[in-house]
Parts: structure tokens; sequence; C-alpha cells
């Protein structure tokens, strides 16, 4: 699927060099020359989007799940399981991290029925690791419910999800509208299969029973008061209650609401068959028209399994599934990387890329319509087919290169790039900030409901996505009058962290969204000599690593302590310097280094590794490699220093 380089084919880092400008201006042309040649035939670029084990562990659940088991496929994945089991037999959360339970359970689930044998070493040490790490009785919900539908544990174990759900009315204190895109896309099918809850017999010797303990007999929730003392323990009780009244035989809104979110799936499939464009969505939909009992050679099965047959990486002799794509995102911040290193905008490549952009433009209504009705269809994806979830993000980032690409049809691009700006206007919240995907996604009490153990159920404003939209707003002339500016800047301020820096959502954490804010304040004028900038340009410079570089680790976001710490990586380097150079510093001796770091690591490939995880899913829960980021940030870095260095300098 891409020709992205696995670790062990890395090229060695060049010896250091001393910053010149002549070493300055052939890593910046060097690196532009790699990202060239790695383009695609129709414009756009795209490399891996990798992330924990589970994501392939899943696929062959799926498989056996809808008797569709492919014996070549499955041996491959599994292969790819094992080359990433670590040595203590665990598997974790991101690169270097600490054993991840619901990776290690599922990864041994899914091996033992792809016939690995009980008494094989790797099996022996992953199910020490389970059993050292808390075992069955810690794992995630959606682990629970794959031990249900394998049999291997009671439904009643799981959170109810009831299919009446889809019933509730948009204005209802809670409906499907209140949770985020993703959650929506995943729970509505998950409910046709809670309704179903069908258990997937396995032969004894493929079972796991191995790591059940005396200490698991317990596996449901338990409320640690009664129902009115939190918000907890209210849903714990309804959740019990739920479940009684659904043993009753007599459902009487049942079929209507089955016919009801059966109907939602398939409103919600792409053309091309992709579901919301993630893995979670894709394989529960399919599940749900399987159990809905659609035959394998129905069209929308079909196109749903071409779409699960995209998201695999085949490299021979392994295989493993992406939880995503992600063309449009690493098309848009490779466009900006490029140009801010000179390529002029009527560049062909950049040409050719922005076209392409432009002819995938969402031109339907999505679920942003409920909240915002008299918006019309604009923006773009993540993906190359979700145009029902285009989200704030790509958009922004996407309108800041189409304003700066000469693309021939002036008429096409701004009508276009004219209706993308109105529907990202529309998308903001009413406390000044942008979500993700959705408007108004901020129940927190929601996030209390037993399902939502990974406190990811909703998408609310965050800094990070609102300061990237400032960065675009300011580039196509916004004032710092208008009213939805000035609501946003002060979202952004009011959300600064007390030593300066601020938390980062949706990449590895306060580095980037202290990178982000500061752009996007500046981008819109705000005097950068103010202390809100200063402060955080002491931040960034007082976490800088002995060796020039700055890293921040995933363990950032459960414990705070921690922020702004970790092994330098490319794409954190990157993002401090641009962070440095937005609050004019970049004269400082810091930033130099950073540069000098960044230089000096440029492999023969002419481009940077990192095997850390710098991207965000879900805070706590899970974690990305964007395979590009290692490419166009250090990028973007070195050419705007270099732009304001020359501009000092002038």
């Amino acid at each position: 699927m891409n020709d992205a380089l696995s670790p062990e084919k890395q090229p060695i880092a060049r010896k250091a060099r001393p910053i010149t400008q002549d070493g300055l201006d052939a890593a910046i042309e060097n690196s532009r020359n790699y990202l060239l040649s790695r383009q695609a035939q129709e414009g756009y670029w795209v490399d891996e989007l990798e992330s924990n084990a589970t994501i392939t562990a899943e696929l062959i659940f799926f498989m056996h799940f809808t008797g569709q088991v492919d014996l070549e496929k499955q041996e491959k994945m599994a292969r790819y399981l094992l080359g990433i089991q670590r040595e203590d037999g665990s598997w974790p959360l991101y690169y270097g991290g600490p054993c991840d339970i619901n990776s290690t359970v599922e990864c041994y689930m899914a091996l033992k029925i792809a016939g690995r044998s009980l008494d094989a070493p790797e099996m022996a040490r992953a199910r020490e690791a389970i059993l050292k790490n808390g075992g069955i009785r810690a794992t995630r919900v959606f682990t629970k419910i794959f031990l249900a539908m394998l049999g291997q544990i009671s439904w009643k174990h799981v959170p109810a999800v009831p299919v009446e759900i889809i019933l509730l009315p948009d204005n209802f204190p809670f409906n499907i509208y209140e949770i985020s895109s993703w959650s929506r896309g995943t729970v509505v099918p998950l409910s046709i299969v809670y309704a179903h809850r069908p258990v997937h017999r396995l032969p004894k010797e493929k079972g796991v029973a191995e790591l059940f303990t005396e200490q698991d007999r317990a596996l449901g929730f338990k409320a640690d008061g009664h129902a009115f003392s939190s918000w907890h323990n209210f849903f714990i009780h309804l959740d019990g209650w739920i479940k009684v009244v659904g043993r009753c035989p007599w459902k009487p809104l049942r079929k209507k609401a089955l016919v009801k979110a059966e109907q939602w799936v398939l409103d919600h499939q792409e053309d091309e068959g992709d579901f919301a464009g993630i893995q979670p969505a894709m394989l529960n939909s399919l599940l749900a028209l399987h159990y809905q009992g659609y035959d394998k050679d129905h069209p929308a099965f079909v196109r749903g399994m071409e779409a699960v047959e995209r998201f695999l990486i085949d490299r021979g002799d392994h295989m493993c599934m992406q939880a995503c794509v992600s063309p449009l995102w690493d098309t848009a911040i490779t466009l900006n990387a490029l140009m801010d290193s000179g390529l002029p905008g009527n560049h062909p490549a950049l040409v050719k890329a922005g076209e392409w952009i432009l002819g995938k433009q969402v031109v339907k209504r999505g679920d942003w319509q409920v909240k915002r009705p008299h918006a019309e269809p604009g923006g773009w994806a993540f993906e190359f087919y979700n145009e029902l979830y285009p989200d704030t993000d790509d958009t922004a980032e996407i309108l800041i290169a189409l304003n700066r690409i000469a693309i021939p049809d002036t008429a096409w691009k701004e009508k276009e790039t004219g209706r993308a700006l109105a529907w990202l206007l529309h998308m903001q919240s009413n406390n000044g900030g942008w979500a993700a995907f959705d408007v108004e996604n901020d129940k927190e009490i929601l996030n209390e409901i037993p399902f939502a153990d990974h406190k990811a159920l909703l998408d609310p404003p965050t800094t990070d996505v609102s300061s990237r939209i400032l960065w675009a707003l300011g580039n196509l002339g916004f004032s710092r009058e208008h009213p939805k500016v000035r609501k946003a800047i002060d979202f952004v301020k009011r959300n600064q962290e007390t030593d300066g820096c601020w938390w980062g959502r949706w990449g590895v954490n306060y580095i980037y969204g202290t990178f982000l804010a500061l752009n996007g304040l500046r981008s819109i004028g705000e005097n950068m000599d103010d202390e809100f900038s200063q402060k955080a340009a002491r931040w960034l410079m007082d976490h800088q690593n002995e060796d020039g570089g700055w890293g921040e680790t995933c363990e950032s976001y459960s414990n705070p302590a921690l922020r702004g710490q970790g092994a330098s990586t490319a794409s954190q380097t990157a993002w401090a310097i641009l962070g440095l150079v937005a609050a004019g510093k970049a004269g400082e001796e810091s930033t130099a280094r950073g540069v000098s770091h960044l230089i000096d690591r440029q492999n023969e490939s002419d481009t940077w590794w990192e095997p850390e995880f710098t991207g965000t899913g879900f805070p706590e829960h899970f974690y990305i490699k964007y395979h590009m980021y290692q490419h166009f940030f250090p990028l973007m870095a070195l050419s705007r220093y270099r732009s304001a260095r020359q501009s000092q300098s002038s």
C-alpha cells in the first residue's frame, strides 16, 4: 500500500555537521526533493498510519465471526503480531510504552485462534504478562465484548448498548448526536450486535480459559455508592436496570429500533464502501449487517469488505491493518512544508495536488447538520472516502495550502474554498473553540457511562484544532476584531496552562498544543511580545533536551508532570522550533540548537526516522505514528527558521 521504510531498513544517520547557510539550504533542498519523490501519480501524499496491535488482532476475530477466514492472511497477521511482541511477552499502546493489557489479551486471543499452541514460548510469555498486569478483569469494554462474542465470558459482564437508543429524538438530553462522530459510527452498529448477543464457539484448544483466575469471577462494573451519589454510580445502576428489562421477552420497540439502526448504518456507508473512515466503525457496521442476515454477496457487504482491504498493508511475509488512512491530512501538510521551503505555488507538483484536493471537496450533508441545520456542505475529510464526516482540522490546513497554490481554474478554487470556509465558520462552538468533527459535543457526564471507559465519547472544542483554524483565518486575511475570531482568541488564551504551555488533543502533547497555539495566535495578528507568548517560549526552551532536540512521552496525558519530557524526536523537535519561531525566538541559541539537531540527524535518504508515536487518537488509550510526520514537519521547521533569520537580517 505504501513504500514506508521499515525500522530494520532505516539508513544510518550522517555524521554531525555544523550549521552553515549552505548546510541549512542543502538540508532543506534534500528534504524537499525526497518529499517530491514520494508523491503519488494521482497527486496526493500518504504513508502508513501505525497504531497498536489490537487493530490487526480484531480483523482476525472478524474473519471468524463472519465465516470468511482467509488462512493465508490470518497467518500473515499472526506473524505481524508476533513480530512486534516485546521481550516481556506484552504488546504496548505505543513504541516504548508499558504493557497494555487490552492489546496483550487481544493479541493472545488472536494468536490462539490462528493456531498458535498454548505451550509456545511466545504464548507463555504473553500469558505471564497478562496475569502480571491485572488479567482479564483489567481489560476495557471493547476487549470484554470480544471475549463475550468468542464465548469466553458471559454477555452479562458487558455494559448494555441498547439498540433502542436510536429511537431517542434529537432534542432528548441523551441521543446519538450528543456523542462524537467516531463513537456514533461505532456505537450504532454495535447496538445491533448487542441486540443479537452472538457467541462464536471456539474449540476448547483455541479458547483462553488459562487466562482466568479466581479474581475474574466478578468482571462486571460495580457501583461504590447509591444511584444518586454520583453520575458514575447512577449510570452503573442504570446499566443494571437496562439489563433486567432486557431479559424480558416482551420488547415492543426492539424490531422498530433494529430496522432504524440498520437503515442508519446503510445510510452512513460511503459509495466506495467505507463506514466513518475508521476500523471500529467499519468492522462493527459489517458485523451488524452480518447478524441482520445480509449475505456476503450483498452490495453493501461487498463494498464494505473492499474498504477493509484498502486499509491493509501487505509486506509479503506479514500483514497488518491500519486504524485509518490519512491522505488529505498528509497531502495538505506536505504542500505547506514544500511551499515553506520555497517551492513556488505554480509548481506542477503543487498544482496537481491542489486539484486532487479540490476534487475531494465534501458535497454531502453529514451528521453535523443535526446541530447546524442551516450550514451548507463544505470542508474536507481526513481519508480518501468519508464525506459524511469532514473535519475542521483538515479543512483549515487545506485552506492554508490552497490559498498559496496557483490553481489555473481560479473560479473552481474560489467556489470550493469559499463554501469550505463558510462551513468551517458555522462549526464554531458557543465557547469560541472548534472541535474536530462535531459542534457543541461537550456533555461531560456522558463519559461516565460504563460503556465509555476510554473517556473519549465526546468531541469537545480543543486548543490545537482552534489554533490551526486561527492560523488559517489569519492566512485568509481575517481581522482580529471579527466576532468569531475574537471568541476563538479568547478560547485559546484562557486554556493556556499556568506554566505557559497548552495541552494537545490530537498530537503528543503539550509541545504539540503549544506549537499550534503560538502559530495560530501569531497568524491572526496577536502581539508576540506579550506575556502569553514569552511565557510559552520560555516553557519550550526550558524543556529542550541536552542533545538539542525535544520530545514528549505519551505518558504525559496520564501524568502531566511529564509534560515536555521524553526522547528527542524529529516531529516534536520540529514543533518546538516552529513554536519558537512563531514567538519571535528564531535568533535564540535554543532554536539554533534545535535546528542543528535536525540537520545532524537527517539521514542518507534525505529525511528523518523516528520510531516514537507522536500522534494522538484518544488520550491515554490510543496513539498513532503518522509515518509522514518525520518527513514533512522537519522540512517545515527548517524552512520557517531560515525565512525568519533572513527577515531578521534584512
